[in-house]
């Protein structure tokens, strides 16, 4: 058994005790990560603006394409948050250290190869989303060097969904905040030469996440493999591999597809704003690096929710399941409220921030003013889809988030940009997260009463002797472990 492993496991077990403090501990720590994790974008962004208009909308198309890598990363972490917590959940301890080291491997492998096509296709995607040749330029600069980099990124990404799987978000926080911090103070001095440093541009912001990502890859790696011990050194055999990233790659794929959907859809919409001119694409790239900070609680919590999920679901818990998601649900409601109304009245403050062009500023006002009314609604739609996916329902969440992107949220916004211009857009996509909420809300409620009443998968049918039979030796090692030290 895989002592350390089981150690960490017993150390944030999640099938006991208060949900609630169970939900506000792990999501803590993931709050001050993630802040640090999305300056990555926001601070590469304001100082970018300072190399004028031409530059802030070339930054601003690459967001799609930046954020497909970062979709594959968070969709690959949440298959093996979901695989490996649900194994913890049943005490299946060497099974989790097989699919934790699985995973890393596959991460790397799969990052490599959709860089590497990216990077093929580079100059079609962008003149696609609606680039000049003229953009290309600046374009270029950047992504040659952040996309070999990614690949950095996504490993990190799944390294950090193993730890978040056992319960420790305090480690992933830590680390996302170091390289965050890191990202901040280099590109000051890469982008504008400050110094000894080469003044690179819009490239120089691209260099100051690459290393932030190189040091904070090499210290999770130390952690996993030799601190920990999660994650083993040697390769694994060609059976371990087969098994464990069959698990995987079964809910990692289609999570991975359901987070693509977010740049796939960004990408229509970046072509959409640009029929309005490059002022409001600007405008919208700015709106598209400001929103995750606004959603920040509902992304920390999409990270923290899954892995109490998944260890009740191996554990047979849907009493505390469904406690959770309803918690998890009413709290952000009530948080993106809040939000909104902060957003609106510091709205004019907000854009000139990063820009002083009239129009570009005015229709970042515009975007503040409408965009955030339908985070709740989002909170409640990512939620689910993180819910579904901790209850290895992977390929619902895939058709919610299809649905949502391209039945809803995109053809309303067009739609309204048609007959009512800018403010249409806005609004319409927001429309297109209300309906999407309902339903995806309805979605989890449907499968949660079938887990509940009994008409559960197959495959956790087979499952559950075996959790019961590792669980109860657990039981006596642990009794016999307690006997020792009474004697």
């Amino acid at each position: 058994m895989a002592e350390a492993t089981k150690n960490q496991a017993k150390r944030y077990k999640l099938t006991e005790g208060s949900i609630k403090q169970a939900l506000i501990r792990m999501t803590m720590p993931m709050i001050i990560g993630m802040i640090m994790l999305f300056t990555f974008s926001l601070v590469d962004t304001w100082f970018i603006s300072f190399l004028g208009t031409e530059s802030l909308t070339a930054i601003s198309f690459t967001f799609p394409v930046t954020f497909t890598i970062m979709s594959l990363a968070i969709g690959l972490g949440i298959g093996a948050s979901a695989v490996v917590a649900k194994y913890l959940g049943g005490s299946q301890f060497e099974k989790a250290k097989e699919a934790s080291t699985v995973i890393n491997y596959l991460s790397f492998a799969l990052a490599a190869l959709v860089a590497g096509l990216m990077g093929l296709a580079m100059d079609d995607l962008f003149r696609l989303m609606g680039a000049s040749e003229e953009l290309l330029v600046p374009i270029r600069e950047y992504m040659v060097v952040w996309l070999p980099g990614s690949v950095l990124v996504v490993c990190i990404m799944t390294g950090n969904s193993i730890l978040r799987a056992s319960g420790d978000t305090k480690t992933p926080s830590i680390l996302m905040a170091a390289a965050g911090l890191m990202n901040a103070i280099l590109d000051p001095f890469l982008i504008f030469g400050v110094g000894p440093f080469p003044e690179l541009g819009i490239a120089g912001a691209a260099w100051a996440t690459v290393i932030a990502w190189s040091v904070g890859f090499a210290y999770l790696m130390y952690t996993l493999v030799v601190k920990l011990e999660m994650v083993s050194a040697a390769l694994p055999s060609k059976s371990t591999m087969l098994s464990s990233g069959r698990d995987m790659m079964r809910i990692g794929i289609p999570a991975a597809g359901a987070n693509m959907m977010t740049p796939l859809a960004a990408g229509v919409m970046t072509a959409i704003a640009a029929g309005f001119g490059d002022t409001t694409v600007a405008a919208f790239g700015v709106g598209a690096r400001i929103e995750p900070m606004a959603t920040l609680l509902v992304l920390a919590m999409s990270s923290s929710l899954p892995p109490l999920i998944s260890q009740n679901f191996g554990a047979d818990r849907m009493d505390r399941v469904v406690e959770a998601y309803r918690l998890a649900i009413r709290f952000i409601m009530v948080w993106q409220l809040g939000i909104y109304l902060l957003m609106a009245v510091t709205a004019p403050f907000i854009a000139a921030m990063f820009s002083d062009d009239p129009g570009v500023v005015e229709a970042i006002t515009l975007f503040i003013w409408i965009m955030p009314l339908g985070y709740g609604f989002q909170g409640i739609i990512i939620l689910s889809n993180s819910s579904l996916n901790a209850l290895h329902k992977p390929l619902i969440a895939l058709y919610l988030s299809v649905a949502r992107f391209f039945i809803f949220y995109v053809p309303l916004a067009w739609l309204g940009s048609q007959y009512y211009g800018l403010y249409g857009f806005f609004a319409g996509a927001v429309c297109g997260n209300l309906l999407m909420a309902i339903i995806s809300w309805r979605c989890f409620r449907t499968v949660q009463t079938l887990l509940s009443s009994g008409s559960v998968p197959q495959e956790k049918q087979e499952e559950r002797p075996t959790n019961q039979k590792e669980s109860s030796l657990e039981y006596q090692e642990d009794k016999e472990e307690q006997q020792q030290q009474i004697a």
